[in-house]
């Protein structure tokens, strides 16, 4: 029973942690303390904290525990939330981003592992598509709530959304402290050796490198609304003199963003046996590069619009992507599997951050043109990656084999 407690659990740990109510003004809240390319460097602070303990953050909830590990995520995550509200330069905001680097990393791959688990321990293994398709309905309604709270929050002031985080992050901890794991043998652990091996095997697996590549690619333009999305409402509502307006235009933006991705994800069940998982794949990509694209076109305040689609992607492959990679993994290695792959993410996001930081002004705010050029390479050299999986993809078995009855 304490195992399908946790499997209860997971949807509501994954609610507090998504309810980031810092998230829809972060970068209007750094911009307007330091500088817009100083913003940009601030995110990939985050990324770079997260790639040095994703792997051994893995490798740490592969041995000692997942409910372990999911502790020290949101202690982190919390003293880093507070540590933004502090405030009082560059190094403390970036200290602050370290710890929720660190949060993040402890996290990732850790709390899809542990249901995972606890579903093929109780039996229920084969409902994993859909008991991640819940948990991400979960995380996509704390995102929504906290957005539209957080910005109206900022309006108060402006460290109040990371103040409120921090105790949805203390919350999320109580939970933790509630759920438990499927016994671990730590006799039976393989050595490091055999683990290196197994990690190599799952690696050249063809599926299992396919999606390691989408991956990689879909989360760094997942992201880059997130990143480029608050300075370009801001740019785009100056033209009518409401910049002011900001902070709670991005947060409603946020709020309705989310909530139209978790109706996308109603549909994702049936459009995935319409079309197919690899087609399905390729067209939430697309979508991605298409609506970077919409950005780098035009700073018109018509195009927010566009931002309300920017987690539909997200919502039609990432539950899928989870669930079909679980059963290719071996136990004693999963987190640390996943941390590889999230790890591929955001180094690759981060190397590309920087280098955006270069051709940004070094003082004041994002200028249009800044943003246009920096979004328009990316949706370019996003049409190159989504042919060329499109073309690899037809000698790789990303449909899982039907199940004998």
């Amino acid at each position: 029973m304490t195992l399908h407690r946790t499997i209860k659990l997971i949807p509501w740990f994954q609610f507090f942690n998504a309810l980031l109510f810092w998230q829809a003004v972060w970068f209007l809240y750094f911009q307007a303390n330091l500088s817009g390319a100083e913003a940009i460097i601030l995110y990939s602070v985050y990324d770079i904290a997260t790639t040095v303990l994703e792997v051994p953050s893995g490798y740490f909830s592969d041995r000692l525990g997942r409910r372990v590990t999911l502790f020290l995520s949101t202690l982190c995550s919390l003293l880093g939330c507070l540590a933004l509200a502090a405030g009082g330069g560059f190094a403390v905001f970036a200290l602050g981003q370290s710890l929720i680097g660190a949060g993040a990393a402890f996290k990732s791959g850790t709390d899809t592992s542990l249901l995972y688990e606890a579903l093929d321990a109780t039996g229920r293994a084969d409902e994993v598509e859909a008991q991640e398709l819940r948990a991400w309905r979960f995380s996509l309604a704390g995102f929504a709530l906290s957005a539209i709270l957080g910005g109206a929050m900022s309006l108060w002031s402006p460290v109040a959304p990371f103040y409120a985080t921090a105790f949805a992050f203390a919350v999320a901890a109580v939970l933790v402290a509630y759920m438990t794991e499927p016994p671990r043998s730590t006799d039976d652990a393989p050595g490091l050796r055999i683990q290196i091996k197994q990690l190599k095997a799952a690696l050249l697996h063809p599926v299992l490198a396919w999606l390691f590549v989408l991956t990689v690619l879909m989360y760094g333009f997942s992201h880059l609304p997130f990143v480029f999305g608050q300075p370009f409402i801001l740019t785009a509502l100056d033209q009518f003199n409401l910049a002011a307006e900001a902070p709670l235009v991005s947060g409603a933006v946020t709020s309705v963003m989310m909530l139209v991705s978790v109706l996308a994800s109603l549909a994702a069940l049936r459009l995935r046996s319409a079309l197919g998982l690899p087609l399905l794949l390729l067209c939430a990509f697309g979508m991605q590069i298409a609506l970077v694209g919409a950005l780098a076109a035009s700073t018109s305040v018509l195009v927010i619009g566009v931002l309300l689609l920017r987690i539909v992607p997200d919502s039609l492959a990432y539950p899928f992507i989870v669930a079909r990679i679980q059963p290719l993994l071996e136990s004693d290695t999963r987190a640390t599997y996943l941390s590889l792959k999230s790890l591929g993410g955001k180094v690759f996001f981060a190397s590309t951050l920087l280098l955006a930081a270069t051709s940004a002004q070094e003082a004041g705010l994002l200028p249009a043109d800044d943003l246009q050029r920096i979004l328009g390479w990316y949706a370019g050299g996003g049409l190159l990656a989504l042919v060329g999986l499109a073309i690899t993809v037809r000698w790789v078995q990303i449909t899982p084999p039907q199940k004998a009855r």
